[in-house]
């Protein structure tokens, strides 16, 4: 005689695999949202040195760039260039070089 009833999964049964997948899935969204993240987040930074023109500078910090840029497109005149340059490198005024 087979027995039809009682093998079937019941109410804790349903809840127990309901609760499992969502478990399952909320750790498979917070292992993968924090790695795009950190990928997306460093792909944006090599994309912005690189996209500088000439390629990234180097021994330039990401200030100086900025600056740089700045000048370039006329909004700070060659004094005012040399003051800040120089205070981004620690020196006395008047002694940085572009």
């Amino acid at each position: 005689m087979m027995y039809w009833h009682d093998h079937g999964v019941s109410g804790w049964g349903w809840f127990t695999m309901t609760a499992s997948m969502i478990v399952f899935w909320v750790l498979v969204i917070a292992v993968v949202v924090p790695l795009f993240r950190t990928f997306s987040h460093n792909r944006a930074a090599d994309s912005a040195h690189s996209a500088a023109p000439g390629g990234p500078r180097t021994g330039w910090s990401m200030p100086e760039q900025i600056l740089a840029e700045r000048y370039a497109r006329g909004e700070i005149d060659d004094e005012e260039y040399q003051r800040r340059l120089a205070t981004l490198r620690g020196m006395p005024p008047g002694s940085a070089k572009p």
